[in-house]
């Protein structure tokens, strides 16, 4: 679907309302100022001042208001991936994963597909590196975007995640057979549909990832990107890993209210205080199930648990 942006101030927008008054329909997407329907084309214009014409004739309506904007792209840092000229631009499957660096707390791994003619709409519900946005934030946008996209959520629980690691397992390998197995499931959900392309926010090297999951059943090798810092490089993984998030802070609150104490994030000293108040409460066993025992704050709470 042939898609053209412009925008346009407050002024515009409302006289190109009154334009389609004829056209125009009742239910917006968030963000929305109006949408209308004229013949071979659907307009939304949204509260930014951008406007979206998709259709046969989106680019000839859009050509009655202004210019159409210049997508703005990145160039790859040094070191980088290299990625097609206007990747951020594609339709594009993003894959992330929050928990990897908390002592307590599962992994969670998020793969979600947003649609080129989508991206307007997610710049307007706010998507952008969720590291750049607090809990509230992220669940209030992470509320909007699984109502809006598709995407698969899977959840390693810490108890797996010990038994893997005591069997020799790394955290790099568990990550790639996660992130493959999220983008599989994430591609049989939007069949027949096919992305353009497939980022993976890079965690290990290319060839280190197709190690890892050599062995599963099923591997998704075609289409496939990685870049680190891929938030910057297409919305889709900012998608991805705010999904990840919102699924990382709801399994912490079942922890708190598990374990009766808050459970904070991180693997810092406020963590061992946390972990060593469980112990006293509920035991080394009991602690072992919330947490990655193999980290080193798991010695430091059991010495403070003992003072």
């Amino acid at each position: 679907m042939a898609n053209t942006v412009i925008q346009a101030n407050s002024a515009l927008t409302m006289k190109m309302k009154g334009y389609y008054k004829d056209t125009l329909v009742s239910k917006l997407p968030p963000g929305a100022v109006f949408v209308a329907k004229p013949a071979g084309c659907t307009v939304t214009a949204y509260k930014s001042g951008k406007v979206l014409f998709q259709g046969a004739n989106g680019e000839a309506e859009a050509g009655k208001w202004g210019s159409a904007e210049t997508p703005k792209v990145k160039s790859p840092a040094k070191g980088k991936t290299m990625l097609p000229e206007n990747f951020a631009d594609w339709s594009v499957i993003g894959s992330d994963e929050v928990g990897t660096g908390d002592f307590f707390g599962p992994i969670t791994v998020v793969s979600a597909y947003v649609k080129k003619e989508q991206i307007p709409l997610m710049k307007e519900l706010g998507v952008k590196d969720s590291k750049n946005l607090n809990d509230a934030q992220i669940i209030s946008i992470a509320k909007d975007l699984i109502k809006t996209i598709p995407y698969s959520l899977l959840v390693l629980h810490n108890d797996k995640y010990n038994k893997l690691q005591s069997e020799g397992m790394t955290q790099g390998k568990m990550k790639a057979i996660l992130h493959n197995q999220a983008i599989i499931h994430l591609l049989d959900k939007i069949a027949p549909e096919q992305p353009e392309g497939i980022l993976i926010d890079q965690f290990v090297e290319k060839n280190t990832y197709f190690k890892h999951i050599h062995a599963q059943k099923k591997i998704q090798k075609e289409r496939v990107y990685f870049s680190t810092k891929g938030e910057s490089i297409h919305i889709a993984v900012a998608a991805a890993s705010i999904i990840a998030r919102y699924a990382f802070l709801k399994e912490m609150d079942k922890l708190s209210a598990k374990a009766g104490v808050e459970i904070p994030k991180g693997a810092g000293k406020h963590v061992d205080v946390a972990a060593a108040k469980i112990i006293k409460r509920k035991g080394i066993e009991e602690l072992k199930t919330m947490t990655k025992w193999h980290f080193a704050n798991s010695e430091k709470a059991i010495r403070l648990a003992g003072r």
